[in-house]
């Protein structure tokens, strides 16, 4: 006999209605207990024993309080890794990632290959050793959220944000980059591994290469250690006046070593290993004040711009440039764009070697992106 489905009456769950069903998304500080009952509501749905069904109204009052808050996403123990493009033993073509359709200059085919990609827990001896990893925390989960603009300066806009775990303060985190930092050293949430836990951070990495005709190139290895983008985030809304998607990109991307290096096909040879250490990557791509546009042309190709600001109007500015001799509302939002370091990008290399040579350590600080147009092209027209 197939069990019936009882309906709870509870406002943190699901009412049912005859109208259909009505759910209340859970605030992420209930998505761990909620995440912990899954398996025991599905022990009891798929027991074999009846169970009484009872539908509820909901008030048009009931209806009106429902809100959402979003999804909170944790990956406990995951572990992914693509196959190689060798047969396995069986004789079977692996799977592989492969782009092709793409015409060189010259009329040949060219593809990208991605012949391995691995996202793991650390100490993987470069894809070699592969264990899991978390990926966000019940207290801190990644999310997707539709959030009111106006609690973020965006005004009067619904924002569609895809985020990774939030940063936190420095005495409830952990230092970004230390693979060894313990809590309150700085303002990551998530955690390294340690010998009892296997944390947050995972060693991502890939092998890939570029065919163009019957020319193949090397393979290009690219590994990140105990890797963490911790606030980052991609956020979406609609501009009324241009009729385009907009959107903000922050990407944060740490980790203690990123290395890359090109070896044959078989593996047998490879060339010096470009090795940067203590990397930090903060990327900012659109703001409040100057968002990034998505389009397709009249030629159907891709286009990701970052318009100009506007240009101050005569007389918006005073002569000595200050706030008292200009118009005020022009003043601040020159004033808020050119200093609020949110706007900003940085980079920063503790030691960038090649081989055994060291050149020492890189900064690039403060880079504020006031125009950028990117547009794909068919090279086949």
């Amino acid at each position: 006999m197939a069990p019936s489905v009882t309906a709870l009456n509870t406002s943190t769950a699901a009412k049912v209605c005859s109208e259909g069903l009505r759910m209340k998304w859970l605030s992420f500080s209930q998505l761990p207990v909620f995440a912990r009952l899954l398996p025991v509501v599905a022990a009891v749905l798929t027991a074999p024993v009846p169970v009484e069904a009872e539908l509820q109204g909901l008030s048009e009052t009931e209806m009106s309080s429902i809100d959402g808050a979003g999804i909170g996403l944790v990956l406990e123990n995951f572990k992914f890794s693509h196959g190689t493009d060798e047969p396995d033993a069986s004789g079977e073509q692996a799977r592989i990632f492969r782009i092709g359709g793409i015409k060189s200059t010259d009329g040949r085919d060219v593809d990208i290959t991605v012949n391995h990609l691995y996202i793991a827990g650390a100490n993987s001896n470069y894809g070699e050793t592969l264990g899991p990893v978390n990926l966000g925390r019940l207290l801190n989960p990644w999310k997707i959220d539709m959030v009111d603009g106006n609690d973020i300066g965006i005004a009067n806009k619904a924002v569609l944000e895809f985020a990774a775990s939030a940063m936190v303060n420095s005495d409830q985190g952990y230092d970004c980059m230390d693979s060894g930092a313990g809590p309150g050293s700085g303002t990551c949430s998530s955690r390294p591994a340690s010998a009892g836990y296997i944390g947050e951070r995972a060693d991502i990495g890939m092998q890939m290469n570029v065919a163009v005709g019957d020319d193949r190139s090397a393979n290009i290895n690219i590994h990140a250690k105990s890797a963490v983008i911790d606030g980052s985030y991609l956020r979406l809304w609609g501009d009324n006046d241009r009729r385009q998607m907009v959107g903000q990109f922050k990407l944060n991307f740490y980790s203690p070593e990123l290395s890359i290096n090109a070896c044959v096909q078989d593996g047998s040879t490879c060339g010096s290993r470009i090795l940067m250490s203590n990397f930090a990557l903060e990327l900012a791509i659109g703001n409040q004040l100057q968002p990034v546009f998505f389009d397709v042309d009249g030629s159907g190709n891709f286009v990701v711009e970052v318009a100009a600001i506007r240009r101050p109007q005569p007389g918006e500015i005073g002569a000595d440039g200050l706030r008292g001799s200009s118009d005020a509302d022009a003043w601040d939002f020159y004033e808020s764009y050119y200093t609020n370091p949110e706007f900003r990008s940085n980079l920063k290399i503790g030691n960038f070697s090649v081989g055994d040579r060291d050149f020492g350590s890189a900064r690039v600080q403060g880079m504020l992106i006031q125009h950028l147009n990117i547009k794909t092209r068919d090279l086949s027209q």
